[in-house]
């Protein structure tokens, strides 16, 4: 999963030329590297589902990630110091973006194969966007509205075979609440992402700072849940875990903004059409996930709908 707004500020920077040029090598890699480590990260959450408490699977991965963000922040000699309204701020959006999110799409994966996790999470694209029309009172253009119509459409194809079968108490019905909770705790964060960038306040730090916030929620979670603090020393579980935490949160984040700078918000977004098709994917090989006609349309639709909205963003 990612760290990644629909507002960011490395976006607003690059210019209409650049945006409109043609793919240069190095913009291949970067949209490799971060449809990839994106698409990964989904079956990297679920080896971390089982010995670990989620919440302290949270303390862990952030942990390590606050860490390397702040060598970032400090490395680049981005501003560190905020006063204090501002941090009370940060930790709403760690909260929201940084702890809650991320536990709740932790405890969707023990019910849910992880590629039906991300096919979820990528509507957070329009669900951004209907929040800020809440927010900002701003109506969203039709293709937006046509484009979530669609997205939604398609999770229901999805998931209606399985909801069929067991009723609405069953394990896929949980699943898909916890997922549809944790993106739009996802959304509320990027709101409050949204509004410090145009206060002025800069992506990185501010990030870093959420991170630390959240982090800290989830081990005071924790310690009022009495989870255990413990490391599971597998391969499987460190492996994902740095993979998470280093790959997936860091590198592909930094990826990504600078994917931003170089083609524009519009076609880096089309990323989020295809790390659910490729999380898909792994999921059919590592958790034996089988297709169905109402699987294969219901992404077709999804996908569908996040090309709508994405291309109406760059109109």
């Amino acid at each position: 999963m990612t760290v990644q707004s629909q507002t960011l500020p490395e976006a607003a920077a690059s210019q209409p030329a650049a945006r409109d040029r043609a793919f240069e090598p190095r913009d291949y890699g970067l949209y490799a590297l971060t449809v990839i480590a994106w698409s990964l990260s989904w079956f990297a959450i679920r080896l971390q589902v089982g010995t670990v408490p989620n919440e302290v699977n949270l303390v862990w991965r952030f942990g390590i990630a606050t860490a390397l963000m702040f060598v970032w922040v400090v490395a680049s000699g981005r501003r560190i110091r905020f006063p204090l309204r501002e941090h009370v701020r940060f930790a709403g959006l760690g909260v929201l973006m940084f702890s809650t999110n991320f536990l709740l799409f932790y405890y969707a994966a023990g019910y849910l194969v992880s590629g039906l996790l991300s096919v979820v999470f990528s509507l957070a694209s329009v669900v951004n966007i209907l929040l800020a029309a809440v927010v900002l009172h701003e109506t969203p253009s039709p293709r937006v509205l046509a484009g979530g119509l669609i997205g939604f459409f398609g999770i229901a194809l999805m998931f209606s075979p399985e909801i069929a079968a067991h009723g609405l108490s069953g394990a896929t019905v949980i699943g898909l609440a916890l997922c549809v909770a944790g993106t739009l705790c996802f959304c509320l964060g990027n709101q409050i992402s949204a509004a410090g960038l145009r206060r002025g306040v800069p992506l990185i730090p501010m990030t870093a700072w959420g991170m630390v916030y959240g982090t800290l929620f989830s081990a005071l979670l924790a310690l009022f849940l009495g989870r255990p603090f413990i490391v599971e020393p597998t391969v499987s579980y460190l492996g994902s875990l740095l993979f998470l935490a280093v790959i997936s949160t860091v590198i592909a984040f930094s990826a990504y903004l600078t994917l931003l700078s170089r083609i524009g918000p519009a076609r880096a977004g089309y990323a989020t059409v295809l790390f659910p098709i490729f999380a898909l994917l792994v999921s059919t090989v590592m958790e034996g996930y089988q297709w169905t006609a109402y699987a294969f349309a219901g992404l077709v639709f999804v996908a569908a709908g996040n090309v709508l909205v994405i291309r109406a963003g760059k109109r």
